[in-house]
This record gives structure tokens, sequence and C-alpha cells, in this order.
């Protein structure tokens, strides 16, 4: 959502949404009034901290006079506009482009892509057993987190963490073109190698499991991970001054991972190495 002076009221808009007169504050998103109005536009590489790029195009909506169908995580609301979100054409570009990304990645990490999927009516199977599909071993070169790039659906949004949005570190970019287009560190190496600074913002917006935390990927593994059993708890980061606030994810008495809230004021979501990694001295029991 564009930024506005603090201060500095916003002016109300007006539009037709589904049928319905919706007012937003000027400089919102048709996403962002559609989840005001309560409807369920899907949508994966949108991220509440980060630019959207527009990537995964499930978000389409249909816009009055509009040649195209539009993402609604990028285009704002304007007065006068006619939105239809739950249109025939709507629902068909979601539904194969939820099949493309099926049919060439494991979305079984993703949130609610079941759901979709099913509420589209997607088959990802209709494509055979011969289509490509990006089946690459998970990279585990460090303790901290894992790279499974047979998870990844190209949203970007981890690039933008680690470059000028939010870590300016740039470890990370889009190696290869076509198919072969994949999220790499310089020269495609270890991330031991690389300039990446272990921040796990990276890990923070991932909307798939493409990255995920060391433990949670080995727990997984052994199929001990059960979000149903886990508690949060926000509480404050004791390594400096800065008071990032930590979300600490515990299951069976064990901090299992650490996230942060993206509406903090001081984080937005974002943490340092210390902050995401750096809590095995709290159940040190020795």
């Amino acid at each position: 959502m564009t930024a506005i002076p603090l201060g500095v009221p916003r002016r109300l808009l007006e539009f037709t949404l589904d049928g319905q007169e919706t007012r937003v504050p000027e400089g919102s998103t048709i996403l962002d009034a559609c989840r005001a109005a309560g409807k369920d536009v899907p949508t994966l590489c949108q991220g509440d901290t980060l630019e959207p790029k527009n990537a995964c195009r499930v978000c389409v909506v249909e816009v009055e006079g509009a040649r195209t169908l539009v993402p609604a995580c990028s285009r704002k609301a304007e007065a006068g506009m006619r939105v239809r979100t739950d249109t025939e054409r709507a629902r068909h570009s979601r539904k194969v482009v939820l099949e493309l990304l099926a049919s060439s990645v494991d979305l079984s990490t993703t949130p609610n892509a079941a759901v979709w999927l099913k509420e589209y009516e997607a088959e990802p199977d209709r494509f055979g057993p011969d289509a490509a599909r990006i089946d690459q071993e998970p990279r585990v070169d460090n303790d901290l987190y894992v790279r499974d790039l047979g998870k990844c659906v190209l949203c970007y949004k981890c690039v933008d963490a680690c470059g000028d949005q939010w870590q300016n570190t740039f470890a990370i970019s889009v190696a290869g073109r076509g198919f072969d287009a994949r999220i790499a560190v310089e020269h495609d190496g270890p991330l031991t190698g690389s300039a990446c600074v272990y921040c796990g913002n990276c890990v923070e917006v991932c909307p798939t499991g493409a990255l995920s935390f060391k433990s949670e990927f080995d727990m997984r593994a052994a199929g001990t991970w059960d979000e149903s059993r886990q508690t949060r708890t926000t509480t404050v980061c004791a390594y400096c001054g800065v008071g990032c606030n930590l979300t600490l994810h515990v299951q069976d008495n064990e901090i299992v991972k650490v996230t942060s809230p993206h509406d903090n004021p001081v984080t937005h979501g974002n943490l340092c190495i210390k902050g995401r990694f750096g809590y095995q001295h709290v159940q040190n029991r020795d």
C-alpha cells in the first residue's frame, strides 16, 4: 500500500466491487479492498512487507474496460472503477495458473494451496506423467536454514527481502532463464561461500516452504512437525537495545523457530541472525 505522510488524512475512494459500492482509502490496492470486504482472492507472491512483484498471477480479477485481467495485489483502486473478482474468466485463469504451478513444483507446504486446488477444480495431472518438474534435492549446506528449490514458484520475495527493499545484502538473485530459472547465490554455490549474512528474512517471506528453518525441515522429515501443537509467544529480543519483537514458536516445550510480527514498527518482520536463530541458550538445560 502506498505510504501516506503521518498526520495527513487519506481520501476515500468509491468504486464497485462485485456489484457492491465500496469505499477504501486512497492508495489501497484492489486486493486491499477485497480483504477489507472479506473476499478470498488467492495470492502467492504478495506480501505485507514487500512491494508486489506480480509474479504468480493467481490474484487476477476483471476490471470493466480493461483488455486483460489485472493483478489485484498491485493494481491501485480508482474512483468509479468496476471490479469483479469471481467471474468465469478470472476463475479459469486462476485454475490454469494453479495447475501449471502444481504440475511443476511441490506445493505440499504452501499454505492454502490444497484448498485453492480443490476450490478451482484444478487438475495438475492432466498434463501427464511427462510434464516437466523441478525435482531437486533440498540443499542442506548450513545449520540454520534449508533451500528446497523443488518448492520454489519464483515469486522473487526472497530476492527483494535480501536486496534493496530490506537487507541490502544482495546475496541472492535469479539465475538461468525460462524453465531453468532458479533462485541462487553467486556462482550457484553453497550459502557458506556466499555473501549471505543469515538474517533469515528470506525465510520469513517465502510463501511455499522453499526456504525453511533447519529445525522445521528436520522435524518434517521425522514426521514430528505439528503446528496444531505449537504455541506462539511474542517477546522482545535481548541481544541488543533496538527492541526487535520475536515470536517464539514452541512445540513440546522446545523453541522450534522464531519469526517476527510484520506489523511491528521496529522490525516489520525482519530480524538479524541473533534474533532469528540465536535462541538455543534459552532452552539449554545443562
